[in-house]
């Protein structure tokens, strides 16, 4: 039986370094590096999104950045389908691919496979709107806690999306999301795959987000964001309602202050942090690493594509 692919996913939490260190593995391991983050697919939103410009791109080939428009739909299907080509060019080419970011829910599918629910409902769904714009996300979320709080603690009360799409699901099927992503298990295995996560002291992270969060507005957010909506951009879409690009939306119209934007972007980037962790940390095939222990994962990873040593393998 031909061996899969191997390739190496390099997750952890925003503003732990993930794009520096996969730039420099690539360039030692002969690799590319294919972008695992939901927001940095978007054209147009490169300062919100913390999207490595050429020169931190250091000569590596970065693949799905800049793929769609604001407006366009993508989600973790549409990555897929991107991804697994990208990946089999690579491993034509000889070259290992190194899956980058922090979209937990994108690597998962992509090394697990996807789940399979009921198409979307149309009327169904034009009610769920109906109820958002009358009821608000909150309410939603906690109707979401009530039919399945397993899913409600994996949502955010802010992401609208996964929100209506969970309550549509479970409408459909008379079941639960959660018992389904249970059931589907995610076991498909196209690819031999090193799971790598970067960690440091909480203290110093919240640190580095702090700082990258002054950064991105004195490097131009406010600038991207007014662009993006004197460009038709709606604020109710999908990534305008992101981090960084809500806070400097409600900046512009006057319902906060700058100091109070940056203070919430903050607040709210800590406690995304904090779920990419727990996300993680639920999956059992991660391999953690400290910045003082580079030079182990360096041999890790020089032992696992040569294939010496036994692969993590879980979604």
């Amino acid at each position: 039986m031909e061996e899969r692919q191997r390739i190496v996913v390099l997750g952890g939490p925003t503003a732990s370094g993930k794009t520096a260190l996969a730039v420099d593995l690539a360039l030692e391991f002969g690799g590319e590096i294919i972008n695992a983050d939901s927001m940095q697919v978007y054209r147009g939103m490169d300062v919100g999104t913390a999207k490595p410009g050429p020169q931190e791109r250091g000569g590596v080939p970065h693949h799905l950045i800049d793929v769609v428009d604001p407006d366009e739909d993508f989600n973790v299907a549409l990555y897929r389908s991107l991804a697994l080509p990208v990946l089999g060019d690579l491993a034509a080419r000889g070259k290992v691919g190194f899956v980058v970011g922090g979209t937990g829910l994108y690597i998962r599918g992509l090394l697990g496979g996807l789940l399979h629910c009921p198409p979307a409902n149309g009327e169904f769904r034009r009610m769920l709107h109906q109820d958002l714009k009358t009821q608000g996300m909150v309410v939603l979320h906690e109707k979401l806690k009530g039919l399945d709080p397993e899913s409600a603690e994996r949502i955010h009360p802010h992401d609208g999306v996964r929100i209506l799409r969970a309550l549509e699901v479970i409408h459909l099927t008379k079941g639960r999301l959660s018992s389904m992503v249970e059931k589907h298990g995610f076991g498909e295995r196209p690819f031999h795959a090193f799971k790598i996560c970067l960690q440091m002291e909480r203290k110093e992270l919240y640190h580095r987000i702090n700082k990258r969060c002054v950064r991105m507005v004195e490097g131009g957010l406010v600038d991207e964001t007014e662009g993006l909506l004197e460009r038709g951009y709606s604020p109710e879409l999908k990534p305008m309602r992101a981090l960084g690009y809500r806070h400097m939306i409600r900046f512009l119209k006057g319902e906060w202050d700058l100091e109070t934007a940056i203070v919430q972007l903050q607040t709210d980037t800590r406690r995304y942090a904090k779920r990419q962790i727990t996300w993680f940390r639920a999956d059992r095939g991660v391999v953690w690493f400290r910045p003082d222990g580079a030079e182990e994962m360096r041999e890790k990873i020089k032992s696992f594509l040569s294939g010496a040593e036994s692969k993590r393998e879980s979604p």
